[in-house]
C-alpha cells in the first residue's frame, strides 16, 4: 500500500519561496507517476505538476516558470520548489500517485482511489 506524507507548507509573503516535500513509501508502482495538486477554499482541485518515471513533466499554466517538480529516488521523496509565490497560490497542497494513467494533470485528481497524502497548507499574503 502506498503512503504519501507531505511537509514544507507555511505562510509567506508574495514573491517568496517554499519547497514542499512528499515522502513516498509502499508499492514500487508509486514510482511510475507522482505529482502535486492543490485545492483552495471553495474551489475545485487543480493539478499543479506531475513527473513520470521516464521524466515526463507537466505543469499547470498558472505555475509554469515559477514551480519546479523533482524527485530524489534514493530518498523516495518528491519535491515542489515554488518561487515567486502569489496570493492565488494559497491552497492545501497534496501529493498523489496515480496508478494507471500519467499523461495530463487531470490524472492527479480524477481517480479518488489513487493514493494521496493528507496535504500541507500554503498561505501567501499580499
Amino acid at each position: 500500500q502506498v503512503q504519501l506524507v507531505e511537509s514544507g507548507g507555511g505562510s509567506v509573503q508574495a514573491g517568496g519561496s517554499l519547497r514542499l516535500s512528499c515522502v513516498v513509501s509502499g508499492s514500487t508502482n508509486s514510482r511510475f507517476c507522482v505529482g502535486w495538486f492543490r485545492q483552495a477554499p471553495g474551489k475545485e482541485r487543480e493539478g499543479v505538476a506531475l513527473i513520470r518515471s521516464d521524466d515526463l513533466r507537466r505543469y499547470a499554466d498558472s505555475v509554469k516558470g515559477r514551480f519546479t517538480i523533482s524527485r530524489d529516488g534514493a530518498k523516495n521523496t518528491l519535491y515542489l520548489q515554488m518561487n515567486n509565490l502569489k496570493p492565488e497560490d494559497t491552497a492545501m497542497y497534496y501529493c498523489a500517485a496515480p496508478q494507471r494513467y500519467c499523461y495530463v494533470l487531470a490524472n492527479l485528481v480524477t481517480n479518488p482511489l489513487d493514493p494521496r497524502g493528507q496535504g500541507t497548507l500554503v498561505n501567501v499574503s499580499s
